[in-house]
């Protein structure tokens, strides 16, 4: 397992590097990014200042080594740049350092401010968010998959089909106006909830953050109704299969009940795409849910960088991206490992 964890890793570093080539090459390879940092009332000493700052004034293959040079974790730097760019690390070494340290993703051509912590700061409304998307998403989809594998062609069955079709064609920003507009506006005298607002509130008097979860309702509802209904529908799928194999009939043979032989034995031999949706769609979701953190105004990692392309902030959008990037090999390393650990016959291949 753990040379099988390491060769995913490696795998996934290789697949991180393209993200980082095509990210760079897309954003910051072509255009003048020092007019948008120095403004209007810039000179052309200030100008020249800002793209020696940025690397601009050098050839661009010399500027994608820099720009690897500050995403990678393994680096070198010389004493200037550890001390400008206030680096999280250990160095060694004279004038140029080798070191180990924490990605340093640049700063934000509007606010000056690091990068890096900008997302960091953003990220703690992301992860609420997605938590509490997958968790309405799992509680509730895996019950409905398998009470409507049991009672296939009832009515449970039918409705749950129908729900779960509807739930994936509808758009989650289509969703997520219906539901601001009529249980945010309409009916916010019966529901107290807002059309907008974040994961905390800030005091008027003192200016200090309180933890507020309920402005995540009707967010998390709008995040959590296509990957119920995906899994609902994948849960019903395969334990349809499983149901028809014949240990489901020997388990049966034994004397087992019926509510053991289901959710003990079938579901447990069923889950396996359902652990491929759920951690494919919780990595999406931690990438940045953009439209449902933009209109809802929730303070995540996608309204970050939403309002960043509406400003050309292209160093947050390249952070944030890479921030995705990372999410979702995590992620999908993750899958793999829980693939061992609810199958046996994973583990033992």
């Amino acid at each position: 397992m753990l040379r099988y964890i390491t060769k995913k890793l490696i795998y996934g570093l290789l697949v991180l590097v393209g993200v980082i080539v095509l990210v760079f090459f897309l954003f910051q390879g072509f255009g003048d990014p020092s007019r948008l940092v120095m403004g209007q009332s810039g000179d052309a000493a200030t100008q020249a200042n800002i793209r020696k700052e940025l690397y601009l004034d050098q050839p661009k293959w010399k500027q994608f080594v820099f720009y690897l040079n500050d995403v990678s974790p393994v680096c070198i730097h010389s004493k200037e740049d550890i001390a400008q760019k206030k680096l999280k690390g250990f160095f060694v070494g004279g004038n140029y350092k080798l070191g180990i340290k924490l990605p340093y993703l640049r700063k934000s051509y509007q606010t000056r401010r690091d990068v890096g912590s900008m997302l960091m700061q953003a990220l703690p409304g992301t992860m609420i968010l997605a938590v509490a998307a997958m968790l309405i998403a799992v509680v509730i989809g895996i019950p409905l998959g398998v009470l409507a594998a049991v009672k296939q062609n009832t009515w449970l069955d039918t409705s749950a089909i129908f729900s779960s079709i509807v739930g994936i064609s509808a758009p989650s920003f289509f969703m997520g106006i219906i539901l601001a507009y009529v249980f945010g506006f309409v009916l916010t005298d019966w529901t107290g909830l807002h059309i907008s607002g974040s994961w905390f509130d800030v005091d008027e008097i003192t200016g200090e953050k309180r933890l507020t979860l309920t402005n995540l309702v009707l967010p998390a509802i709008t995040l959590g109704i296509r990957p119920l209904a995906i899994i609902t529908q994948l849960t019903r799928s395969s334990m349809l299969d499983v149901l028809d194999q014949d240990y489901i009939r020997t388990a049966y043979a034994k004397g087992l009940g019926k509510r053991k032989v289901i959710w003990k034995h079938a579901l447990r031999n069923a889950l396996n795409p359902v652990i491929t949706a759920i951690t494919g769609w919780f990595a999406e979701l931690l990438a940045g849910a953009f439209f449902v953190e933009y209109i809802f105004g929730w303070q995540g990692i996608g309204k970050m960088t939403v309002d960043a392309l509406e400003k050309l902030d292209y160093p947050v959008v390249m952070g944030s991206v890479l921030i995705a990037a990372t999410f979702f090999i995590l992620v999908n390393i993750l899958a793999d490992v829980l693939y061992g650990v609810v199958d046996p016959r994973v583990r033992r291949n």
